[in-house]
């Protein structure tokens, strides 16, 4: 079939052809919207899952339906080690701008921009860098940084003022303002502190502005090693692979708008094959759709088309991935891998591979650091990659 009308997305955050299985997260998001809106309290959401599960992809469609609210909307990727700070503040920055046509003051929002170009300004600079590179570093907003507020340069303070300020802004306006985090597990302990502290004020004092995070399994954990109200201060949304109806409407869907549709037997096999997992239903989907002759795409068509999807999926999807680890990091997934693919003890690791827990730790630490593996819960691990497993026994010792 035309391989330029194959309607199957299989990229990094990058929203397939139909949204299928989420409807219920959708639904969720709107409440909070609609609740916002009207002045209800209402908490912060967090989406948490796997790799490949499409956490991303639903902040996105998240994102979108702010924006269809006219909402003020910013979005950040966290990164180990890098404060939010800057981000934070380039993120806000975009949303109050989207609010700004519509205000009435325009030396409200100039006062507003005032306090952010402080807060952008006021963190330590990074290592190697001097002092007075940071008061040049320029958000983009041309008016003076203002003082006194959002500029103590301890974090926890100043962001909580700024999100007061931003939600000061979105209330003149008569909407919300939503600040989108992903990969949310890699904010450094003290940011994630300082943020629950800002989202705990705002539920508090009523704010319009929400923080719709998205990250691994154990982001609850993390946010509740910060602050114990964390797991008060949001609804938590887990998704996992598609049940076998949404993963059949993942593929018929958008066939069916090509005029191309599957057997009965060829859809057992992709279900088999990808095994529920969004990015894996999209893998293997486009590869079918460029080896199949004609429709209907059959059974035999996906025999062909499986070793191509499998070999693209063990470079791009499994084989990155493991690449980025030490020797040291690749033997303990190996262990783990052959312990099987639910989570595992660090202690039976540690027998597999004939050595002292502790003298595993930073092969562990690099592990988690690097978003291989995720601590499930005291003493266990697992793989954040789903089939991980199978492709590390699949490899050559």
């Amino acid at each position: 079939m035309d391989p330029v009308r194959n309607p199957y997305a299989p990229g990094a955050g990058q929203r397939p052809p139909e949204l299928a299985g989420r409807d219920r997260e959708l639904r969720q998001f709107e409440v909070v919207l609609e609740r916002v809106a009207r002045g209800r309290p209402e908490r912060s959401m967090i989406v948490t899952g796997l790799r490949g599960v499409g956490k991303t992809v639903l902040l996105n469609a998240f994102r979108s339906q702010a924006i269809q609210r006219l909402w003020g909307t910013g979005k950040i990727e966290a990164r180990p080690d890098q404060s939010i700070r800057r981000p934070v503040a380039s993120a806000l920055h975009r949303a109050v701008r989207e609010l700004a046509p519509r205000h009435r003051a325009p030396d409200r929002i100039e006062e507003f921009l005032g306090v952010l170009k402080a807060f952008a300004q006021a963190g330590p600079e990074p290592a190697g860098k001097t002092k007075a590179r940071a008061h040049r570093w320029q958000p983009g907003i041309d008016v003076p940084a203002a003082r006194g507020r959002a500029d103590s340069g301890d974090l926890e303070i100043d962001l909580t003022e700024l999100f007061v300020d931003a939600a000061s802004v979105a209330t003149d306006v008569g909407v919300g303002i939503a600040l989108f985090v992903d990969e949310m597990q890699d904010i450094p302990a003290d940011d994630v502190s300082a943020l629950c502290a800002a989202c705990h004020e705002l539920s508090q004092v009523g704010g319009p502005l929400i923080v719709v995070g998205a990250g691994l399994p154990h982001l609850p954990a993390v946010l509740s090693a910060s602050k114990s109200y964390s797991e008060r201060l949001f609804r938590y949304a887990r998704i996992d692979r598609l049940d076998r109806e949404s993963a059949d409407v993942a593929l018929l869907a958008p066939a069916e708008r090509e005029d191309v549709t599957f057997t009965p037997e060829a859809l057992d096999a992709l279900y088999g094959a990808a095994d529920g997992y969004p990015y894996f239903v999209q893998a293997y989907a486009k590869v079918v759709w460029d080896v199949a002759p004609d429709s209907p795409i059959t059974v035999d068509d996906i025999k062909v088309a499986a070793p191509e999807a499998e070999s693209e999926l063990a470079v791009g999807f499994f084989g990155s991935r493991y690449e980025r680890a030490t020797p040291a990091e690749r033997d303990y997934m190996r262990a783990m891998a052959m312990l099987g693919d639910d989570p595992v003890p660090t202690a039976s690791v540690a027998d597999e591979l004939g050595r002292k827990p502790s003298s595993l730790s930073p092969a562990r630490d690099g592990l988690i650091k690097k978003g291989l593996i995720y601590s499930a819960e005291r003493g266990m691990v697992a793989f954040t990659v789903p089939h991980f497993g199978t492709f590390l026994r699949s490899q050559p010792a």
